[in-house]
């Protein structure tokens, strides 16, 4: 079998320490540090090249923006086209047709028989305020119900929705009003929906809620899956209180579980879906679909801005788009995600360190811990793990509250030697950490 992992230098090389003391000079702090201590030359569907020649493959596609890998030929050639043409105009002041023709396609995916539309924004937390916005204003109800767990963003609404404090919140209060945040059942953590929906009543009054904003898988959060009908409760619970049911697929949307919208693997039909990151491959765009209904009861003006639904974003997106459906990209990610299932089901039986796997299609994630039965966060062991896999051609990123969980963001156009040449690195490093 060949490698495709070519590691020539000591790690980070000596061009990517030069460009690292750089950044400890100009880079403001709070940026954070990197998973890799390595620069990026050039990528290739999930290979990377660094600036010193060594070659990675990546299991972080961009933190999930690249479903369609690094430098896609015809991502390429659809911005180089768009950019001869033109590259911005803002759609409300003279109209372009690719924005038009990608909210087509977006609704034309949607789950459900309502007929529904589409609106554009930069980032993934665009999408989810503007969602937020929406619904407040087509309910003229002030809440909005999270979860336990939960990440949508860092502006200063879906920062209040995420969960996690530290770093996400570092004293950036006051927060937003009306976030009410309730658990998110999973089969590890089961809850009684009649108690859930108890927890519910407890906290706010549900004739006052506008949206429960929930991701369908959840992402940062540590790839958590909703126990078995939760979903489906959820969406008549919805309804029993004239309330809107708001989905967060910024990450596990755009074929990443084996569906174009993950929601379609629970046969539900909500009120909004927001999409981000592997949309337009990596390029800022994001998306928020809706029921007419609730958009058209909205003035004209109301949202918008500047750069949202780009032309070169749009134009790629819809290249995006088709190349899922051209090179069956979603019948890939349920083959990744078997690999994915039965190499990590293997590591379970062999290391006592694998808690939980868990995950659908190919959102797949291990949950490492010090004990199984405590179930207490093996985090050191986690970030080592991590560390050891870069020193080996690997990166992979982490995810859950405690940092504790391993999850997969790799390229769909990954081949099966490359995914598990890079899970034999990952079972390496477990092995002797």
């Amino acid at each position: 079998m060949s490698k495709s992992i070519l590691i020539k230098t000591d790690l980070p090389g000596p061009k990517s320490k030069e460009i690292q003391q750089k950044r400890g000079e100009y880079i403001a702090r709070p940026m954070g540090s990197s998973l890799s201590p390595c620069y990026i030359a050039s990528g290739e569907g999930a290979l990377v090249n660094d600036v010193d020649g060594n070659r990675f493959i990546d299991l972080t596609g961009g933190w999930g923006c690249l479903v369609v890998g690094h430098s896609h030929p015809r991502v390429v050639k659809a911005i180089q086209r768009q950019v001869e043409d033109y590259l911005h105009t803002d759609f409300t002041a003279v109209p372009y047709q690719p924005l038009i023709d990608l909210a087509e396609k977006l609704v034309e995916l949607a789950p459900g028989k309502e007929p529904k539309t589409a609106a554009f924004f930069n980032s993934g937390a665009e999408a989810v305020e503007n969602a937020v916005k929406i619904a407040r204003a087509y309910t003229k109800r002030p809440a909005i119900v999270v979860f336990e767990n939960a990440f949508h963003g860092r502006t200063l609404l879906a920062m209040t929705m995420t969960h996690k404090a530290m770093p996400y919140k570092y004293h950036f209060g006051p927060f937003a009003p009306e976030i009410y945040r309730l658990p998110f059942p999973t089969p590890s953590h089961p809850l009684e929906y009649t108690i859930w929906e108890k927890k519910l009543l407890q906290i706010v009054i549900p004739e006052s809620v506008a949206a429960i904003v929930i991701e369908p898988i959840q992402g940062e959060g540590g790839f958590n899956v909703p126990q078995e009908g939760f979903l489906k409760f959820l969406r008549e619970l919805t309804k029993k209180y004239g309330i809107l049911m708001v989905l967060d697929e910024v990450q596990s949307g755009v074929g990443r579980t084996g569906k174009f919208y993950a929601i379609e693997n629970w046969n539900v039909e909500p009120d909004i879906i927001c999409l981000g990151k592997s949309l337009a491959s990596g390029l800022p765009l994001s998306a928020v679909i809706a029921k007419k209904i609730i958009t058209d009861s909205l003035p004209e003006g109301c949202i918008g801005g500047t750069y949202v639904g780009n032309p070169v974003a749009c134009r790629v997106a819809l290249e995006v788009l088709a190349i899922i459906r051209e090179e069956n990209l979603l019948e890939r990610a349920i083959h990744i995600g078997e690999i994915l299932k039965e190499r990590f089901l293997q590591m379970k039986d062999k290391y006592s360190i694998v808690g939980d796997v868990r995950g659908i299609g190919a959102m797949m994630a291990i949950e490492l811990v010090k004990d199984r039965k405590t179930k207490e966060p093996a985090t050191e062991e986690t970030a080592r793990i991590i560390q050891e896999c870069v020193q080996q051609g690997v990166f992979i990123p982490s995810a859950g509250l405690n940092k504790n969980v391993l999850r997969i963001l790799v390229s769909l156009s990954i081949t099966d030697e490359q995914l598990n040449e890079a899970l034999d690195v990952l079972e390496g490093a477990m092995s002797r950490i």
